[in-house]
């Protein structure tokens, strides 16, 4: 059996190496354009920081070994050609047509095909984006090059295009390099693999580390004589000595399409579960290759180098007759910012509501341990659920507290469909080193119970701003102590009664008025709401997730 890769990074090895091991007679040969196999993209900003020393330790195996060609030829018995470019696919006859480096062309057989050709960085055509210094950080080379320019000094002005991923973190390697770094973003809001308030959260901590942040701001040029100078926005210009494009990626679709193979409807190269295309010779994994979303049932694109590997594996086996599937995806996601981590999976809370369901959400602030311990610190949970049928839709987590396991165990429950009550039973790990005795997700799941159940009306910062901002006629009411108010003031208008005291202080509270309760975290916010419910008081709310998830200024 004759296979064929075209891709050399993620999945298409993975896919080479798992057919060589399921059928060692396999001739199995890998194309790749460029020169570097099976590195780790994610791993550049830590390139470019430092923390990654060097070069080869992205594409090195756990025991040290480069993934080159080499590599691949002697231990996983299969043949690379890099830098080498396939120019066309014939599906009739089952050829590839590729070009090596020195321009020679050739033809080459195949039995089974399979597209792992990723994704191209986007890169708008902006008057001056042929300038100097304007980088993309898709691959070695270009982490290269933008970590040349840092050890030259000559980049202490850097803007970043693009407030997602890839952006944020290539921020946080700058700004350890002594950048001074601005991030232009055309949408309302940085970080949109969260709900707005969220990002909002990650704004402030960014801002407090020196990173500029500007939103709903267009880039419309580039301007600097041979080298880029500045950039010009709809809002102004900002003087940068370096630009990093970081606005996003598309499938690399073009030999698939030329080979009659069907696109799907976000882009990317459509395939069934065994990761198959619409020609059953011909597979597709990775970057190009479209997924589905596990909640909705619907087609989705997230690229990332973890679903590449599942999807190789898959089709690897497929490829060699063994029965699997790659059953979908959730966007499950996360990354550090400095030290903040920001980290989601499932529906976010406006794409929930685009597709019908009756969304409700709560926001969970506490402690990733017990309070006690000197290591714990601070985590952000907001769920997303569907009132009629209790299920879990999705889960985000921002702090400096341990986001990642919440929200892989959400990712679990996500895909078992389980519902908030489920959730709120699982049995998971507990000791004071690594979480409080109720873990802050079976808590978050339960503040999602008592809103369901109507045991507590919660609404979330930005209603209490447009509340503040309108000077409207609400009570909003703060149970904390004194010593916490000076810790972290009241919101604009507040009246403080500690919760303690609120029983004898009914009196000085309007019934006829909508109260909204609060504390640090909103625990003693929805204590004071059933004090006052049972009191008789029935405009009542809870400020979702307390000051400690207000990001808004407070005076």
């Amino acid at each position: 059996m004759k296979v064929i890769v075209i891709g050399g990074v993620a999945a298409g090895p993975k896919v080479a190496a798992k057919v060589v091991r399921l059928n060692p007679e396999a001739d199995v040969t890998l194309i790749e354009k460029g020169e570097f196999l099976s590195y780790a993209g994610c791993g550049l900003p830590y390139y470019i920081s430092g923390v990654v020393k060097e070069q080869s330790e992205l594409m090195e195996t756990p025991t040290g070994v480069v993934r080159d060609a080499a590599f691949f030829q002697k231990v996983k018995d299969f043949k690379v050609l890099n830098h080498t470019t396939a120019t066309a696919v014939d599906s009739d006859s089952k050829t590839v047509t590729v070009v090596s480096k020195d321009g020679s062309e050739s033809v080459l057989e195949y039995d089974k095909l399979v597209f792992a050709t990723g994704a191209t960085e986007i890169r708008p055509p902006f008057p001056g984006v042929e300038l100097d210094n304007i980088f993309c950080l898709k691959g070695i080379e270009d982490a290269e090059a933008i970590k040349n320019k840092l050890a030259n000094k000559n980049a202490l002005d850097v803007v970043i295009v693009g407030g997602g991923l890839i952006g944020v973190e290539v921020a946080e390697a700058l700004i350890e390099m002594g950048c001074r770094v601005t991030i232009v973003e055309l949408l309302p809001q940085i970080m949109t693999i969260v709900d707005p308030e969220m990002a909002a959260m990650v704004k402030k901590y960014f801002e407090s580390k020196g990173v500029k942040i500007l939103t709903e701001t267009k880039v419309e040029s580039f301007a600097g004589d041979k080298v880029v100078e500045k950039v010009i926005t709809d809002k102004g210009e900002i003087a940068a000595d370096m630009v990093i494009m970081s606005i996003g990626v598309r499938p690399n679709i073009a030999l698939a399409k030329d080979a009659g193979v069907e696109i799907g409807e976000t882009g990317a190269i459509k395939v069934n579960q065994q990761m198959q295309t619409s020609n059953p010779d011909i597979y597709a994994a990775g970057d190009c290759a479209e997924k589905t979303n596990i909640v909705t049932g619907k087609a989705a694109y997230v690229p990332l180098g973890s679903t590449a590997n599942k999807e190789g594996r898959v089709a690897a086996n497929n490829i060699c007759g063994v029965s699997d599937s790659f059953t979908g995806i959730l966007g499950s996601a996360v990354c550090r910012i400095f030290d903040f981590s920001v980290a989601r999976t499932g529906l976010g809370e406006k794409q929930a509501k685009d597709l019908g369901y009756d969304v409700v959400t709560c926001l969970a602030p506490a402690p990733d341990k017990p309070h006690f311990m000197p290591e714990a610190r601070p985590l952000m949970l907001k769920l997303i659920a569907d009132r009629k049928t209790r299920k879990l839709l999705g889960a985000q987590a921002v702090g400096m507290g341990d986001g990642d396991k919440r929200i892989n165990v959400a990712a679990v429950a996500l895909s078992a469909g389980m519902t908030v009550d489920q959730v709120a039973q699982l049995d998971l790990c507990y000791a004071p080193p690594f979480s409080p005795a109720v873990d802050n997700i079976l808590t978050a799941a339960n503040v999602m119970r008592n809103k369901i159940d109507g045991n507590m009306e919660g609404v979330n910062s930005a209603y209490v701003k447009e509340k503040i901002d309108n000077n409207a006629d609400v009570t909003l009411l703060d149970v904390r102590g004194p010593a916490e108010l000076e810790m972290i003031p009241p919101l604009k208008g507040a009246i403080n009664i500690p919760l303690g005291a609120l029983r004898n202080k009914l009196d000085a509270l309007d019934k006829s008025k909508e109260i909204i309760a609060y504390c640090k975290i909103s625990l003693r916010g929805y204590e004071a709401a059933l004090i006052l419910r049972n009191a008789g008081f029935e405009n009542v709310k809870v400020m979702d997730g307390g000051v400690l998830m207000y990001p808004y200024p407070r005076g």
